[in-house]
């Protein structure tokens, strides 16, 4: 505090205040004010009693097995950590959370993979990962059902490659292989410096598979989440710098299993451009490319006609049998329900792509969140748009947009590189016969 004309004035704020006023997700920093501090832990009961709502509801009326397991299974699960959770003690949060994990996830996964209950999509893969081996590509020649179609690219089907060639069993499920690829590449996405601020990469990929829009996935076996964990161990390599090769296989890696992950490399490259240079970005996308295209191009040469028509028109729902991707979305409605509806829907969604393509170059992301907030965009309006689509969908951008908010050190952004605080400015001695004043002359 310093004296102005005999008024007393508090000093200004700096950038070590700003940053560090709330730490990551709620949590404040010993910079807070006391008064305006927020804990999510002490109010994690009502977190996981809205998650046992949640389930609850899903059990009481969905039409789906699977669906109606794990609904029963993750309300018990959360309805116990809610229990746990009204405790504030350290033992008790993490008893809430290993109980969370049970009900929500292990639990269901292991009823329905001892069952053999699960979506179609795991089917699908499993199939397809038979074919690969046998006929060298995982695509049937001539669809005539909804679960003919295998609507994936070709290294999809290295996940069904396991029960091809050690037979039933329940480390052969696809699932336990879609499990594993998330929980290990969020592993590494979220790995920090020893001693670094930010939750630990365990704590932090528990919480997340605890949470409902990833645990449902996990048990009754969703594709898309080996797709987002790969783009966020790609978005974090990118982050980091580097030579760029790594960044490159984990890109190409997920290029390599879903269309929806190809919005990833320009977004991936121009980070890794800020955070490493030109010619590392240069070196990743060759390395992307390379990978990605080893899967698919010789699957595509191999039978072109399969190819386009599993991969290309059933996913736009211009196949021989309408996709069974109809969620009431913008771009569903605008399909089905306006006359010329397709053509708008697609001009919209390349009206979006433009845009966040443009937004890359105008204004590139400097940290990774940036690049996730950037990227998580985009593919929520092309789930919104595209024609045939799903609310499941939705689980990519709600990923990227959370976990890199989660880890990020102190709540602020993953920073490309390291940030200079400026010095807290102190106020000079008044020489004589001036008046006293905190501020520069």
């Amino acid at each position: 505090m310093t004296l102005t004309k005999g008024a007393a004035t508090s000093p200004p704020r700096t950038a070590r205040g700003v940053l560090t006023g709330v730490g990551h997700l709620g949590q404040a920093s010993p910079f807070a004010p006391p008064g305006r501090r927020f804990c999510l832990a002490r109010r994690a009961w009502a977190h996981w009693l809205g998650c046992a709502g949640f389930a609850l509801l899903l059990a009481t009326t969905t039409e789906l097995g699977p669906h109606r397991v794990w609904g029963a299974c993750a309300a018990a699960g959360y309805g116990t950590a809610a229990l746990l959770a009204t405790r504030d003690s350290r033992t008790c949060r993490r008893a809430a959370l290993t109980a969370a994990l049970l009900g929500a996830v292990v639990v269901p996964l292991v009823v329905l993979v001892v069952s053999g209950a699960a979506q179609s999509e795991v089917g699908v893969v499993e199939r397809s990962g038979a074919l690969l081996l046998h006929t060298g590509s995982p695509y049937l020649p001539h669809p005539a059902h909804t679960v003919d179609y295998d609507p994936y690219l070709p290294g999809m089907a290295l996940f069904g490659v396991p029960r091809a060639l050690f037979g039933d069993g329940p480390l052969t499920d696809a699932r336990v292989w879609f499990c594993l690829t998330f929980v290990v590449c969020m592993f590494f996405a979220g790995r920090r410096p020893a001693g670094g601020p930010g939750p630990t990469p365990v704590s932090a990929v528990a919480l997340l598979a605890a949470f409902p829009a990833v645990a449902l996935p996990l048990a009754v076996g969703g594709v898309d989440l080996p797709v987002v964990g790969l783009m966020c161990l790609s978005l974090a390599l990118a982050g980091r710098g580097g030579s760029g090769t790594a960044a490159g296989v984990a890109m190409g890696a997920a290029a390599a299993l879903k269309w929806t992950a190809w919005p990833l490399l320009p977004v991936g490259l121009v980070l890794l451009a800020v955070t490493a240079g030109r010619r590392t970005a240069l070196r990743a996308a060759l390395v992307a490319l390379s990978v990605a295209a080893s899967a698919v191009v010789p699957v595509a040469l191999a039978g072109p006609r399969a190819f386009v028509e599993h991969v290309v028109l059933f996913p736009l729902g211009a196949g021989g049998v309408r996709s069974p991707a109809a969620s009431p979305l913008p771009g569903r409605l605008l399909a089905v329900h306006v006359p010329g509806g397709a053509a708008l829907a697609t001009a919209a969604l390349v009206t979006a792509a433009l845009g966040v393509t443009l937004s890359l170059l105008i204004r590139p992301p400097r940290t990774v969140r940036a690049a996730a907030d950037r990227l998580a965009v985009g593919l929520g309006l092309a789930i919104c748009l595209i024609p045939a689509t799903r609310f499941g969908y939705l689980v990519l951008p709600l990923v990227l947009a959370g976990w890199f908010r989660y880890t990020s050190k102190t709540g602020g952004s993953a920073s490309a590189g390291p940030v200079s605080l400026p010095p807290c400015p102190v106020p000079r001695r008044p020489e004589s016969g001036h008046r006293l004043s905190g501020g520069r002359r």
